[in-house]
């Protein structure tokens, strides 16, 4: 990926950093991009960014699952070495991770990496379903690419991003194994709201973040933790929508085609789904949201078709400076 962002010539590429520089967002995401120890490749496509008017001043990412051994023979043909025998698919450690980029501060010793996280240790994991003695049940980690706690420093305070990127909950057996870790890896997040983790969530404000690579009502998929998730009184749902997605919607879909985030097709393929999420937490102020997903021809309808079938989630939120302390007397009681 670092040589196909260097050598500028990749569609997929240039229409992401169109989208990127035409919304413009503070703070950016990015899933399915190739991890290196040296965040080249990241520095690389920050550096085309800025070119295109979209500076950021903060890179950051930790060590993906992808393509990461697991040990296993995952996909049953015999070989423990295979993309799909990894703990998240990839055929190299790294391929297809999570990033960061921001224009604000991240504060690297607050954030947390729950990446390592053995599948079998999250409170209620599916896993248990899953055949005795099998590989899956003790090898596996629960993110197939990641699950972070990045701390970001603001004028009102920290605010922290739970960010993670599922794998589909498809391309397994009867098992169901991908399904529900799919499922697992979304109820990760309630856990840790929750406070049934070794680690407590912090108390301010915070934004989950990513691809849950699970849509509440159409396609494939187990789909009570994201219904759960979005109905949590703990989180606000802004309903992103765009009325390209509107006039895109697939016959017999049940949710509201106007939310959908991802651009698949309906033959041969899951159809066009909500599939990726940006949910404040209760207490923010939410300015406005939406999906980048133009109509046929308007302006910046080919550079997101040209970026991929994910489209860009946005969220404008408030942050609000906490007020002054009180003043208080010589013998420390506020008046």
């Amino acid at each position: 990926m670092l040589q196909d962002i260097v050598r500028g010539k990749d569609p997929a590429i240039a229409g992401a950093i169109r989208v990127i520089a035409r919304t413009d967002p503070d703070v950016l995401l990015l899933t399915g991009i190739d991890y290196d120890r040296n965040l080249a490749a990241l520095a690389a496509l920050q550096s085309r960014l800025a070119k295109a008017g979209a500076g950021y001043a903060f890179r950051f990412a930790f060590p993906p699952n992808t393509g990461v051994p697991s040990g296993c023979n995952l996909d049953g043909d015999g070989r423990r070495n295979g993309p799909r025998d990894a703990q998240g698919y990839g055929r190299f450690p790294g391929q297809g991770g999570m990033a960061l980029l921001s224009r604000l501060p991240i504060d690297i010793g607050a954030s947390r990496d729950f990446s390592s996280l053995p599948w079998r240790d999250l409170p209620g994991a599916e896993i248990g379903h899953l055949p005795a003695g099998a590989c899956a049940r003790t090898a596996l980690r629960l993110s197939t690419t990641g699950h972070w706690d990045i701390a970001l420093t603001t004028a009102a305070g920290p605010l922290h991003l739970f960010a993670y990127s599922a794998t589909p909950p498809v391309f397994d057996g009867p098992e169901d194994r991908n399904g529900r870790r799919n499922h697992d890896e979304t109820a990760f997040w309630l856990r840790y709201l929750d406070g049934l983790l070794a680690v407590p969530p912090p108390k301010g404000p915070f934004v989950i973040l990513g691809n849950a690579n699970l849509d509440p009502a159409d396609g494939e998929g187990r789909r009570d933790a994201i219904r759960a998730l979005l109905t949590d009184p703990r989180l606000q749902d802004p309903l992103p929508a765009s009325t390209g997605a509107a006039k895109a919607g697939d016959q017999g879909q049940i949710g509201n085609p106007a939310l959908d985030t991802a651009d698949w097709p309906e033959t041969g393929g899951p159809g066009n789904l909500r599939v990726d999420y940006v949910l404040p937490s209760a207490k923010l102020a939410v300015a406005g949201a939406g999906v980048f997903w133009p109509v046929a021809r308007a302006a910046g309808a080919d550079a997101a078709a040209r970026a991929g079938p994910h489209h860009l989630v946005w969220v404008d939120v408030r942050l609000t400076a906490p007020p002054p302390p009180a003043p208080q007397d010589r013998a420390g009681k506020s008046p």
